[in-house]
């Protein structure tokens, strides 16, 4: 494997004091010609030719031409015709709608995040916590001059001081790599190696991230293997041939998105995006890497119909070559840089996701729980009168919870196509909308797992995700609204605080259900635990709008239960039902356990309890 292309294709600046220009090497092994055209030549074929090798790789020099200027490639093909190109390994693109690469110098940055990346080749993301903050940068906010977007500069003085302050340890961007349209979200990528320029240059964008890791932030960002689109400039056809796509429409084009397919069977393929993946990690530093649509790069028949696919050398329908980029992008990555985060969108049942390339597995940190997702929002979307008779909706996610590493999603999928915002998914009135859309929130920070959110559920926008606004943030002129900021806030903290909610994550011996049959009351209790059991937490969730009063729950351990959280509070816009703080735990065996407490439940409310340590703990806590 090589994985460092992008340091001899693509564009180069030399400047040894006697010569200065910029060296260009770009791999079109079908072309007959190909030169670099620019303002220097008046965009025309038939100058700054290109010399070609035996590796297919055409390249040269061309004296003067500088950091700044914007360049393609004009490609003879074998029929006679010309076509021009983008560079696949360009460090920075013009700005959409133009489609020019741009000659650029990313060595020129001097990086402040040591402290940041010295800990975090230490650290085990598995047992520490994770909330995850899902943003789209030409979305979150925009300016409110003539301009569309907010520089990554001006982001960086806006969102990274809010993502603290919040309690989230990493900010999730929705792909920053260089896409032709909007619509797209940036999941159909023309740019590999370059940031977006609709927010400013490469070195802007590494001053963003060297922010966020200041400020103790990590950024992982969404990278799209899994197609590219056919836009003209692109990679599509890049020499007149299927070079980085195959040449059989059935394995090289995507049905659903009219995109093509990569070939990761072919090496120099493979290699592009094996080079393209370290060089966000090494470039730009950027703490990990969440990889789109896995599931349409591992079957061979992804949503098409029988006579649409053609089966692997075995017969089967699972596609060898993405099952073998996906384990070397996985072993080189970790390999090479320690503490950073792989994470798979995977929506089937494909085993062994998150486990380690020698033990079988793909290798990827963690994987995104779309089972627990789907179930979830279909349960929080009946009317309480009739969660009774799912009460096993919720769960049923036990018996595979700790299959995988996962990752609990409620991302920009989930309120987008007419799907809703959240708040606007939850049943009831206006009261049982915002309770409800609490309960949600703390279930998905209390159940083992690390946390993602989109912007806008955590203070219950009303409208659908549009990409070509800002969030409605006058909303949090409302104290509905900001209840539900409040809220999500103390609950990351406290996830962040409290060990019991994040160190054993992916352990079975992290979580225990109390209750969880109790469907004529739609009831769930569970305990979290820390490890060697040191902390010990009870959540309990009321999914019905009736309060409950003297609602008995075993306990592990006898002692005082201090109220750590209630999503009824009246400071997140809840009745303030709730147990004065605390309650004492008594001799009384109920769920099995030898104690229990005696609880008031609020209306679709959600508890979190904490057995405080005894004097001879804290004493010996102490002293450690």
């Amino acid at each position: 494997m090589n994985c460092t292309a992008y340091d001899w294709l693509g564009a180069h600046i030399i400047d040894d004091g006697q010569t200065s220009g910029t060296r260009f090497a770009v791999w079109a092994p079908n072309a007959k010609e190909v030169c670099v055209v620019s303002d220097r030549n008046g965009w025309k074929h038939g100058a700054f030719y290109l010399n070609s090798s035996d590796s297919g790789v055409w390249s040269g020099f061309v004296p003067g031409m500088e950091a700044g200027e914007a360049y393609k490639y004009s490609i003879r093909m074998q029929s006679g015709e010309i076509i021009e190109k983008s560079d696949p390994y360009a460090f920075y693109a013009e700005i959409p709608p133009k489609t020019a690469s741009i000659i650029y110098d990313l060595d020129t940055y001097q990086w402040s995040d040591d402290s940041w990346m010295n800990e975090r080749r230490q650290r085990n993301w598995f047992s520490a916590p994770i909330n995850v903050y899902e943003v789209h940068l030409g979305s979150w906010k925009r300016p409110g001059d003539d301009r569309k977007y907010f520089s990554y500069r001006e982001l960086a003085d806006r969102l990274i001081e809010y993502a603290s302050d919040m309690g989230f340890t990493h900010l999730q961007l929705m792909p920053i790599t260089e896409f032709p349209f909007d619509g797209s979200w940036g999941y159909q990528s023309t740019g590999y190696f370059a940031p977006t320029s609709r927010y400013g240059t490469p070195i802007d964008f590494m001053s963003f991230v060297n922010r966020c890791h200041q400020a103790g932030i990590g950024v992982l960002i969404d990278w799209v293997p899994g197609h590219f689109p056919t836009d003209g400039h692109g990679l599509g056809q890049f020499d007149g041939t299927s070079l980085y796509e195959h040449q059989d429409s059935r394995l090289g084009f995507h049905p659903d998105w009219n995109t093509y397919i990569f070939n990761y069977g072919r090496t120099e393929v493979r290699d592009f995006l094996l080079s393209s993946a370290r060089f966000w990690c090494e470039k730009y530093h950027v703490d990990g890497l969440r990889v789109d649509a896995v599931a349409s790069m591992l079957y061979l028949d992804y949503s098409r119909e029988a006579e649409e696919w053609i089966p692997n050398k075995y017969g089967g329908r699972e596609n060898l070559e993405a099952i073998q980029f996906l384990k070397d992008f996985n072993t080189s990555l970790h390999g090479e840089f320690p503490g950073i985060l792989t994470i798979a969108e995977e929506s089937t049942a494909w085993p062994a996701v998150s486990r380690p390339v020698y033990d079988g597995g793909l290798g990827f940190s963690l994987k995104w729980d779309m089972g627990w997702m789907n179930d979830t929002l279909k349960y929080m979307q009946l009317d309480p009168i009739h969660r009774r008779h799912h009460q096993n909706q919720l769960s049923f996610r036990s018996l595979y919870a700790f299959t995988e590493n996962f990752m609990l999603p409620l991302s920009h999928d989930e309120v987008v196509h007419g799907k809703r915002s959240l708040i606007s998914q939850m049943p009831g009135d206006q009261w049982q909308q915002f309770a409800n859309l609490r309960l949600l929130l703390g279930y998905q920070g209390t159940t083992p797992g690390k946390q993602l959110l989109f912007m806008g559920g955590e203070f219950g926008q009303w409208t659908e995700w549009n990409h070509d606004a800002q969030l409605d943030w006058s909303l949090l002129e409302f104290d509905t609204h900001g209840g539900v900021k409040r809220f999500v806030h103390d609950l990351n903290h406290l996830v962040i605080k409290h060990p019991a909610l994040h160190e054993l994550d992916h352990q079975p011996e992290g979580f225990s259900w109390i209750q969880a049959d109790d469907a004529a009351n739609s009831v769930y209790v569970f305990a979290r635990y820390s490890s060697e059991g040191k902390e010990a937490l009870i959540i309990v969730m009321n999914m019905t709008p009736v309060p409950r009063e003297g609602y008995r729950v075993g306990v592990p351990r006898s002692g005082f239960y201090k109220e750590l959280l209630n999503s009824d509070a009246k400071l997140y816009g809840g009745t303030d039902v709730g147990n004065g703080g605390g309650v004492e735990s008594e001799p009384t065996p109920m769920h099995g356990m030898a104690d229990s407490i005696q609880l008031t439940l609020p209306p679709l409310g959600m508890l979190i309890m904490r057995a405080e340590p005894t004097r001879k703990e804290t004493s010996t806590t102490e002293k450690a």
